[in-house]
């Protein structure tokens, strides 16, 4: 009697699998290699830490990622503020210091984050509006992560912009050209707002501020149209929908 083969299984292609079951002897560096991810990328989505142990029959989350060839003006903060990403991430991905300096046509490793499996407890601020102007346009996020990640307010020039909560300003300055004039405030426990398009900023890095002080101007700096105020809140520096933190209707 003739026994008939099953066919086989194909295996997965390591470049391009998004899970990957652990087999014996397989080390996370060796996984890395073959998925050309960066190790700590793979370690970073799934909540491992060093020494990077893994074990057999374990199923590791394998995050891909964009690149980003570096224009003149980028920073590193910029650059993380983009992609959603923390540039201390970025720069772990690429193997340089987060302060580091960045050069034209330099091409960048963007890592894919994706929730800690590790549970955080993260106390929310208060969020308050940062303008009362009405709202002309509100978050619309698309299932691939692009579209309009945050709030735009209506503004006449040389409004004053409050911030939305107390805080530390890590960012007070001109950004890449879509956000022209821009603010970006640490609320602390991974929570950040930002206010962009400002016609001057009225702040400086480093400084403490408390809610309902005076962040910047109203303008229309950068790609904005009109005079306009981009507000954005992010979290664990993932964008978050701002009108329910801010009590918001509707069209404002």
């Amino acid at each position: 009697m003739l026994l008939t083969a099953a066919p086989a299984t194909a295996a997965p292609d390591p470049a391009t699998e998004t899970e990957h079951v652990v087999t014996a002897g397989e080390t996370l560096s060796g996984i890395a290699n073959r998925a050309k991810v960066p190790l700590v990328a793979i370690a970073e989505a799934n909540g491992l830490a060093e020494p990077y142990v893994v074990k057999l029959g374990q199923k590791l989350i394998i995050p891909r990622q964009r690149v980003h060839v570096v224009k003149a003006g980028d920073t590193g903060f910029a650059i993380g503020f983009q992609y959603g990403v923390p540039f201390s991430l970025i720069a772990q991905a690429n193997g340089i210091a987060s302060d580091a300096v960045l050069k034209v046509g330099q091409r960048l490793i963007i890592p894919a984050v994706i929730s800690n499996p590790r549970p955080i407890e993260i106390t929310q601020p208060s969020f308050r509006r940062p303008h009362d102007g009405p709202v002309i346009l509100g978050w619309r996020r698309r299932p691939d992560g692009g579209g309009h990640e945050g709030v735009d307010f209506r503004v006449k020039d040389g409004d004053m912009v409050r911030a939305a909560a107390s805080g530390t300003v890590i960012f007070a300055g001109k950004a890449p050209e879509r956000f022209g004039n821009l603010v970006v405030i640490d609320h602390g426990n991974g929570w950040h707002t930002a206010y962009a398009h400002l016609q001057k900023v009225t702040v400086k890095k480093g400084e403490t501020i408390r809610a309902g002080e005076r962040v910047g101007l109203g303008g229309h700096s950068g790609e904005a149209t009109g005079p306009e105020l981009h507000f954005e809140v992010r979290q664990n520096g993932q964008p978050v929908d701002p009108a329910p933190l801010l009590g918001l209707k509707e069209g404002g």
